[in-house]
């Protein structure tokens, strides 16, 4: 007699525990044989009568309502206070702001990172083949709107360097990155991405990337960074590479054109990579030296402005003129091509969500306030739409940024704020300053992202914990390397449902015993001296049974 636990139903009285593994194999041939092994006494009844099935009264169980209905239960249910929370999350942290508690780590906290972003927004983009006066402008208005609608108090938003990519990557394809419709259609993607985050926060459907694997993500952002750092080689070895999101036409372009390499870019942008190196991984080694990790932009900058303007050298280039003042209202143009741009909006959207929700949840736990991921969503898809009125391309949580906020104290969104106010003071009185700085400081700015996103430590943790995820890492990586980053994304994200998949039809089946003196059941892997009664076999499904798992339950 088989007595088999799963399916949410038990055949006879126990208690059941699924934090137990075991990679027992049971055949058809050998269960009795090996049952006599592990009998610790003689052949009894159990604890108590078997018990048939229970019959099923799923008609007496009520249709989930709709989600209509809950929302409307939900809303109904709240005070006027809560729903103002609900809707508008900073008035979580308005009504209880300590002044003097508070204050003045969010203003340092904001500044600092306020000065940091300021570098790295024009940097990124470059990157996104975009002027930097774009990337001023995606750290400006967002800022503000996600510190309204936004649930985490230390996430500092803006443009990034995967993100940048993905725009450059796929508006190459479409229009020649100095035409406007280029920049048209980056702020139109700011719009589209802003939706869809929307669309999946108002339906809860946050809970759609948890199948997507970690390990997926390490190696597409590991294979990233490489390209991201080798797009950014023309500004060092002063001759035009092509643009591309492929490895291979990336390498063939910077050998095919090393006859016209120049020095002084090179010397000029190494350097201050060294010295950006430099000064993170001493801000990271000592904790009197954090300082060093957020200035560590502003001095690339500081410096190769202050050698242009020092020796003016011709062969170096500079940003060039940046338009002064806040941005101007813009309606977003070129909906035509909406059905072009919808698969990257899609996928920057999965980036974006997975790089920020997973931030934010961290800096939550560590700050003890919970976080809702769906509001979240709509936070920052609220950021991204009232930014595309803004002039603004994609945005979403930088992990850079968003440590440095967290190292210098902040407490509350109004570090967000105060971070806005000091990108709005660039904007109007120091755009004139920017006019000298070096291409080779920005492309040292980017590069140095790209180092710190190379993750070989979680391949080499892989490989020593879990093979499976180490061979959806090497995959991720690889493909996106040589095909491209949306291969390498679809062939990520398809192995990763492929594990899913198998492990859900393939589940792990445990033999339980009970436990002397008790009525609990364990795996006998685990437990050796757990009673099994001759011609009764205890078998825990450890997964719900459905038609993708009925047959090779059935088999086993």
């Amino acid at each position: 007699m088989i007595n088999v636990v799963g399916g949410g139903e038990r055949e006879i009285p126990m208690e059941i525990s699924y934090a137990t593994s075991s990679n027992l194999n049971i055949a058809d041939s050998d269960v009795i044989k090996g049952l006599a092994r592990h009998v610790r006494g003689p052949a009894r009844a159990g604890p108590g009568p078997l018990m048939g099935p229970t019959p099923s009264s799923s008609a007496l169980i009520p249709s989930p309502p709709s989600l209509f209905a809950q929302w409307r239960s939900k809303l109904q249910s709240m005070s006027a206070l809560h729903v103002m929370e609900f809707v508008f999350p900073c008035t979580r942290w308005i009504r209880t702001y300590q002044w003097q508690e508070y204050f003045q780590m969010d203003l340092m906290a904001g500044i600092t990172v306020g000065v940091m972003l300021i570098p790295q927004a024009m940097s990124y983009a470059k990157l996104a083949g975009l002027h930097p006066i774009y990337g001023l402008y995606s750290g400006f208005v967002p800022i503000f709107v996600y510190a309204i609608f936004g649930s985490s108090r230390q996430l500092a938003i803006g443009p990034v360097t995967l993100v940048s990519l993905l725009v450059s990557n796929v508006l190459g394809n479409i229009v020649d990155p100095s035409d406007a419709l280029y920049t048209e259609l980056a702020i139109l993607l700011a719009f589209m991405v802003g939706v869809l985050e929307c669309i999946m926060g108002l339906l809860r459907l946050g809970w759609l990337l948890r199948f997507i694997s970690h390990s997926v993500i390490s190696g597409f952002v590991t294979s990233s960074a490489i390209v991201i750092a080798l797009s950014q080689a023309k500004y060092f070895l002063g001759y035009n590479v092509e643009r591309s999101s492929k490895i291979v036409p990336l390498a063939r372009s910077i050998i095919a054109g090393a006859a016209d390499f120049s020095w002084p870019p090179f010397l000029m942008g190494s350097t201050i990579l060294a010295i950006i190196l430099l000064m993170k991984y001493l801000g990271n080694s000592k904790k009197s030296l954090r300082f060093l990790r957020a200035s560590g932009p502003l001095t690339a900058v500081i410096l190769g402005t202050t050698f242009v303007k020092t020796f003016r050298p011709s062969s170096i280039s500079v940003v060039g003129e940046i338009p002064q003042g806040l941005p101007q209202f813009h309606i977003p143009r070129g909906f035509e091509y909406a059905q072009s741009l919808l698969s990257t909006a899609v996928l920057i959207t999965g980036v974006a969500i997975l790089e920020s929700v997973g931030i934010a949840k961290a800096l939550a736990a560590k700050n003890g306030y919970d976080l809702d991921s769906n509001q979240e969503l709509f936070g920052l898809g609220m950021a991204n739409i009232c930014g595309s009125f803004f002039s603004s391309y994609p945005a979403t949580g930088s992990f850079s940024r968003s440590a440095v906020n967290h190292e210098t104290g902040a407490k509350t969104g109004l570090s967000g704020v105060i971070m806005g106010c000091t990108m709005g003071c660039a904007l109007y009185f120091l755009t004139p300053l920017f006019r000298d700085i070096p291409q080779c400081a920005l492309a040292a700015i980017v590069i140095s992202v790209g180092i710190s996103l190379v993750d070989y430590e979680e391949a080499a943790f892989l490989w020593r914990v879990d093979k499976k995820d180490f061979l959806l890492w090497t995959i991720t990586c690889i493909i996106t390397l040589f095909l491209g980053i949306e291969i390498g994304v679809l062939v990520g994200v398809s192995a990763s449902l492929a594990f899913v998949i198998h492990e859900s039809a393939n589940p792990h089946i445990a033999v339980l015993g009970r436990l002397p003196g008790t009525t609990v059941y364990r795996n006998i892997e685990q437990y050796p001296e757990a009673y099994i009664y001759y011609g009764i076999v205890v078998v825990r499904i450890d997964a719900p049974i459905y038609f993708a798992n009925i047959s090779y339950i059935k088999d086993r």
